[in-house]
């Protein structure tokens, strides 16, 4: 794409920055199937040791990190609960059903982003050979579809408890649980403490051309990367694109507060823009808007008049899109994003 363009479609478009193209072209590597590429192996310690967790794997995405991680913790048969609106759910081709023959339970999204706890509780399966058996909880940090909403350290414990109490296992997609951690100020190691397994992506707001990371104990571990291997996962001379992850890690994490300022900033240009209908201030990198009936134009019309003015987005619904800030949306990119939006719905 066109560097001119302010590209707010997601932020998996982010690219890598100079420095983690430098340390891709000197990257020590090795085979990572036979577990010998260093670099690989420096990141996976580096993971775990962030998240307070016992190992983690490297798998080439995230949607293949939260599978592995269902089909650890689920024989075929089994049963999960887990949001209405979660991305497990929705945007992850049905993955779970077709490839690990798990059933899904889902329960509704809370604007919050949270799922009830009651709903959770009433959800878990007796013991009934009628029934399938429920195993897994899962919980999405941030949650997408809410409105990037990051969801609190006690809110995680609680459902933590209920999982402990049922005998359950909870698995977090944090694919932006960094910027979960950054929205709230709290350490990441607190907001996934009662977490058996966490998925976080590298590839999104940490700016990293590819790669997830899958953590959790080290025997969790060891049956995953079996599964990585059986779903094509398993790579080899990886510690190329290792390299940049360590960076997302070492330096990325640290800078989020920007994207999620420039989210508000740009939530705050967008207040008095006749047409829009604003959902809620954003919490992290993302926000969402409607267009008011009164605007006759489409959804692909309205994404194509925007682009005329510079500016790249995407509808996350019918009559309803999303904007996310990221690394490479810089201060000029939202007083752009504001007007470009504004010529086009004047």
């Amino acid at each position: 794409m066109n560097e001119e363009y302010v590209d707010l479609r997601s932020d998996t478009v982010t690219k890598p920055t100079p420095e983690m193209r430098e340390a891709m072209a000197e990257a020590e590597v090795g085979d990572d199937v036979y577990m010998d590429d260093s670099t690989v192996n420096e990141l996976q310690e580096k993971a775990a040791k962030m998240l307070g967790k016992e190992d983690s794997l490297f798998v080439p995405s995230g949607t293949m990190g939260n599978l592995i991680a269902l089909m650890v913790h689920c024989q075929r048969g089994d049963e999960v609960i887990l949001g209405n609106k979660s991305h497990i759910y929705l945007n992850e081709a049905g993955g779970m059903s077709a490839l690990g023959g798990i059933q899904p339970h889902p329960v509704p999204n809370q604007k919050d982003g949270t799922l009830a706890l009651d709903d959770i509780r009433a959800s878990i399966q007796s013991e009934d050979v009628h029934h399938t058996i429920t195993k897994l909880i899962c919980l999405e940090n941030t949650q997408n579809v809410c409105g990037g909403v990051p969801l609190t350290v006690e809110y995680t414990n609680q459902v933590g408890e209920i999982a402990k109490e049922n005998n359950l296992a909870l698995h977090i997609d944090g694919a932006r649980i960094f910027n979960a951690a950054t929205a709230l100020n709290v350490d990441v190691k607190d907001l996934v403490k009662p977490a058996d397994s966490v998925m976080f992506c590298l590839s999104k707001g940490l700016v990293s051309p590819i790669g997830s990371m899958l953590v959790g104990t080290e025997k969790f571990i060891n049956r995953a990367r079996h599964l990585r291997k059986m779903l094509g996962g398993g790579m080899r001379q990886v510690g190329v694109i290792a390299s940049a992850g360590l960076i997302s890690l070492e330096k990325m994490t640290k800078r989020l507060s920007q994207d999620h300022a420039r989210a508000k900033k740009m939530y705050d240009g967008l207040k008095q823009v006749a047409g829009l209908v604003l959902e809620a201030e954003p919490k992290s990198n993302m926000l969402y808007f409607a267009i008011h009936p009164k605007i006759r134009l489409s959804d692909n019309q309205i994404i194509e008049e925007i682009k005329k003015y510079g500016v790249l987005v995407d509808w996350a619904a019918s009559r309803r899109f999303r904007l996310v800030t990221h690394y490479w949306v810089d201060e000029a990119g939202v007083e752009k994003t504001i007007e470009a939006i504004k010529n086009v719905l004047k």
